[in-house]
């Protein structure tokens, strides 16, 4: 495992890594991603071994240019196009039903294909160089909390990774929002940055939000993004309770506090995220992970607001906790 500063040399090798059929950890504005040549199954595999990932399940394939669409997939309807031209570069995955040259091992045995273009300048430097599409699920062990910077690729796969390209903190901090727009509705599987309300604002079309939905797409198991400290996601009454009876029984416990009615409070060890949803994000996953290190007994993490701003952060702490 290779930790290597972004410049031109960097970014020429962890393209021939990608064409070697290796594996190469790149930032995006979501999280740190996994990447292998899409179209490599042998490199894709590798992705689901170094992961611990089911193989049954799908992956995002990143692409430089939404042209690229049109080497992906087929049937692309209109609303594609509108969505890219408004969203990309961005955190905005679309599901579409894929060319008959795509790998299986891509698509989770899938008939449809996740394809997004990331918002990030390191992304978009190697994809460019590298001139095909990268499937970059998050880097981090199956269900644990995804990387939102390079050291936390580094700590979590280690040698497993060829190559992780150092670009700092990622800015938005969630994975991207996941429309599948396979049927005549839209519907989103994955909340993001991209709300509901956005996206029918472009397509000028109600979009529904996911329920029993035929189509596997990434994050959408119960359990997810979780730490190995049991979590519990609270309102603030109760975890006022459980902090104090946990407390009693002479527990350590790490508290995510999110209203300043809890700032300070007796626990030694609590973090205060802020009251932005966007800002919150972008906290989240690097907050859970400074806590787990800790080898608490419980994380206790105080309910966020539960609008539509705030979304995708109770998509992810409603899976991450018990």
């Amino acid at each position: 495992m290779k930790l290597a500063a972004v410049n031109p040399q960097t970014i020429e090798l962890a393209a021939q890594l990608l064409r070697q059929g290796k594996l190469v950890a790149m930032p995006t504005e979501t999280v740190y991603g996994l990447g292998a040549d899409a179209s490599n199954s042998v490199a894709v595999a590798k992705i689901f071994a170094a992961k611990g990932r089911p193989a049954d399940h799908p992956l995002i394939v990143h692409l430089a240019y939404a042209s690229q669409i049109k080497e992906w997939a087929e049937n692309i309807p209109d609303s594609a196009w509108q969505l890219a031209e408004k969203f990309w570069p961005g955190p905005l995955t679309m599901i579409l039903n894929k060319k008959a040259s795509v790998p299986l091992a891509v698509t989770g045995g899938q008939a449809t294909v996740a394809l997004r273009v990331p918002d990030n300048p390191v992304a978009l430097w190697l994809l460019r160089v590298f001139g095909g599409g990268i499937a970059a699920p998050s880097a981090n062990r199956f269900g644990r909390i995804s990387p939102t910077l390079a050291q936390h690729v580094a700590e979590e796969l280690g040698d497993a990774v060829d190559c992780i390209l150092d670009g700092g903190a990622c800015t938005v901090g969630v994975e991207s929002t996941i429309i599948d727009l396979t049927d005549s509705q839209p519907t989103i599987l994955r909340p993001g940055r991209i709300t509901r309300t956005q996206l029918e604002a472009v397509l000028k079309t109600e979009v529904a939000l996911k329920s029993q939905h035929k189509i596997r797409a990434p994050g959408m198991l119960a359990a997810h993004y979780a730490p190995c400290t049991p979590a519990y996601l609270c309102v603030t009454e109760t975890l006022l309770a459980l902090l104090e009876e946990q407390s009693a029984e002479g527990k350590r416990i790490g508290v995510l506090v999110f209203s300043n009615d809890l700032a300070g409070l007796p626990c030694q060890h609590s973090l205060q995220l802020p009251q932005q949803s966007e800002a919150y994000e972008a906290a989240l996953y690097a907050a859970l992970r400074e806590l787990d290190a800790l080898q608490l007994d419980s994380i206790l993490v105080e309910q966020p607001p539960e609008n539509e701003s705030w979304s995708a952060v109770n998509d992810r702490l409603s899976k991450a906790t018990l």
